[in-house]
């Protein structure tokens, strides 16, 4: 993980690598931001022309290197695109921030120390470019060759060229300043539990099938002091968790439920996080076609969420309950897999009559919700990469929000934009229930193609208990990013909905939410 400090020194005089400033596409070229002065100086008060010759405008996630002048300490000034310039009395906004700080440190891999001198006139700037700065600099390294033949998980994990940014060294703020502290140490715990949750979707799903999920939960728990419970195969046929065990019967690896809380003395309210945990995802009988199965250690991103939301909750010392709830199966073929046709009973009673076993993480996410609500939660909110259908209505980097509450679905979505993780309230409408009638079954778990987003969700309220406020987040789109890396987002594993479900924990504790 990336170390953090907090320092007083300024660009001029900082002791690393290089220092980075930030540049915005102002009305007449390129604008210097805030933080830059002194880099701006021992330039000759000519750093935006220089910068200019050189090609740079200040677009967003630009970088642009050059030599430092005489006068700097640091060797090399990056300067990173900020976007279009503020007004007159405004800052500039924490996502651009934070993107800005991720480019970054991408762009300083292999880089022992950089100074970043953004602009942190408060200590909500600097816990959006610490943030940036910590996640940019994310790598999954764990099974790269060391260029010798050998595996990664030899000696040598990776070479110096490809290590990740070693220190960030946030400069121009106040380290003995309560608030400035408060919020490097939030950015330090949240930034290594979104990078936990990253790892756990990048690693191949030969290295975590559900046992192995469960040892990775049983583990933060002794680490962090939190309650775990395990039910296994055994356990879950006992007390007849059907979806769970359906989807995961055609595997060689079980199914497990985790159970893993984090509890305060002085919490007087409890929510409960769900999330699908499908380590690999084939589609089971219903074969997804090919070029689709390539991604898919990728479908257990809703379980990596929960369980790096709880951790950071226990980290912070949150004044709140949190209950994590981890639905682990993996979906594979075989003579004993669930077929088109069967019929499951779940966890609640209810039957399901099984028409597509690619549509198998609502399944899993029945018996863990109906499990959730018998501990009468203040909320409920399950996050999955739920369906294809959410990704060709919100694209790539937006997920969607349902929930049987309106004011409680406006409350995460506004949650979720304050924290710069890209959503949007979706409907739920009653008559597309009607299709997930079954002749033979309580319901079926597939309705109408068309909004078939919104009909996974109906398909999920059917599972709330009676009276709780719920929420369902399908991050399909943004969870695993396959493109080129941009701002703080990697290539791979993004942890998105983290900081969505642990800003809504915060809230919670505060009372904010009612």
């Amino acid at each position: 993980m990336t170390a953090l400090t907090l320092s007083t020194s300024s660009a001029a005089t900082v002791r690393a690598d290089a220092v980075v400033v930030g540049v915005a596409k102002g009305a007449k070229g390129v604008v210097v931001a805030p933080g830059a002065e002194a880099v701006d100086k021992a330039f000759g008060g000519k750093l935006a022309a220089v910068l200019e010759t050189l090609g740079a405008s200040g677009a967003e996630g630009e970088v642009t290197k050059l030599p430092a002048a005489d006068g700097l300490k640091a060797p090399v000034v990056l300067a990173v695109g900020l976007g279009e310039a503020p007004g007159k009395d405004d800052g500039y906004d924490n996502e651009a921030l934070r993107r800005a700080a991720g480019s970054a440190a991408r762009a300083l891999t292999g880089s022992k120390k950089a100074g970043f001198a953004l602009p942190v006139e408060d200590a909500e700037a600097a816990a959006a470019v610490s943030e940036g700065a910590l996640l940019g600099a994310y790598s999954y390294i764990a099974h790269r060759g060391n260029g010798n033949g050998q595996n990664a998980k030899g000696a040598k994990k990776n070479d110096a060229k490809s290590a990740p940014l070693a220190e960030v060294a946030l400069l121009g703020t106040k380290p003995r300043d309560k608030e400035f502290k408060a919020a490097a140490e939030r950015s330090q715990a949240l930034a290594a539990e979104i990078n936990r949750a990253r790892d756990l979707i990048n690693m191949p799903p030969n290295d975590l099938d559900p046992k192995a999920f469960a040892a990775e939960a049983q583990a933060a728990a002794k680490e962090f002091g939190l309650k775990v419970e395990v039910l296994d195969e055994k356990a879950l046929k006992k007390g007849g968790y059907g979806g769970l065990l359906g989807v995961g019967q055609g595997a060689a690896t079980p199914p497990r439920l985790v159970r893993i809380a984090h509890t305060h003395a002085k919490a007087t309210k409890t929510l409960a996080l769900v999330g699908k945990g499908i380590t690999y995802d084939s589609g089971g009988i219903s074969l997804k076609p090919a070029g689709h199965n390539e991604t898919m250690k990728c479908d257990m991103s809703g379980a990596a969420a929960v369980f790096a939301a709880v951790v950071t909750a226990a980290r912070l010392g949150l004044e709140v309950n949190v209950t994590g709830w981890l639905a682990l199966a993996e979906n594979m073929p075989s003579g004993s897999a669930t077929r088109p046709g069967d019929v499951l009973t779940m966890y609640s009673g209810k039957t399901v009559e099984v028409l597509n076993t690619d549509a198998e993480g609502r399944l899993v996410l029945a018996d863990a919700l109906t499990r959730a609500s018998e501990e009468t939660p203040d909320a409920i909110v399950d996050v999955a990469t739920l369906t294809g259908a959410m990704v060709l209505a919100l694209g790539n980097r937006t997920f969607g929000i349902m929930a049987n509450d309106d004011a409680f679905r406006t409350s995460v979505h506004e949650i979720a934009e304050e924290v710069g993780e890209q959503s949007w309230p979706m409907p739920m409408p009653s008559e597309l229930r009607k299709g997930m009638d079954s002749p033979v079954a309580d319901i079926a778990n597939m309705g109408e193609r068309m909004g078939g987003g919104l009909v996974a969700g109906l398909f999920l309220k059917e599972f709330i208990g009676e009276g709780i406020t719920w929420a369902h987040l399908d991050i399909a789109g943004p969870a695993f990013h396959e493109g080129a890396p941009w701002g703080y987002t990697p290539k791979g594993g993004t942890g998105s909905a983290v900081r969505t479900l642990v800003r809504l924990a915060e809230r919670t504790a505060a009372g904010d939410l009612g």
